[in-house]
């Protein structure tokens, strides 16, 4: 897909320098609210380690904290779709039961 359908867009994530964006522009509105995502949860963060953690640790910590449940999320999903698969091939079974008897 051409550039010129992109939308330019500035995030600022914690303390780091903003960093500009070129997606889709009906995308905007999640690429938002990961950003404000981020934004709590480091700012809370931030509160709760004061004096303790540096910023970078603490974006550290939240980068680690997405990414957990991220895969958390992934693998209910797998196991979402594993379900499904098989549920639908006992479907298809029992159709083709259904099928191969003899009709009245």
């Amino acid at each position: 897909m051409a550039d010129n359908n992109k939308t330019k867009i500035w995030i600022q994530l914690a303390d780091v320098k903003v960093i500009p964006l070129n997606i889709e522009p009906d995308e905007e509105p999640k690429y938002r609210e990961a950003e404000n995502l981020v934004n709590t949860l480091w700012t809370r963060w931030m509160n709760r380690f004061n004096g303790i953690a540096t910023s970078q640790e603490v974006l550290a910590r939240v980068a680690f904290q997405f990414a957990r449940l991220y895969l958390e999320m992934y693998n209910q999903n797998s196991m979402a779709n594993d379900f499904l698969t098989e549920f639908e091939k006992q479907l298809d079974d029992l159709q083709a039961q259904v099928a191969a008897e003899p009709q009245p």
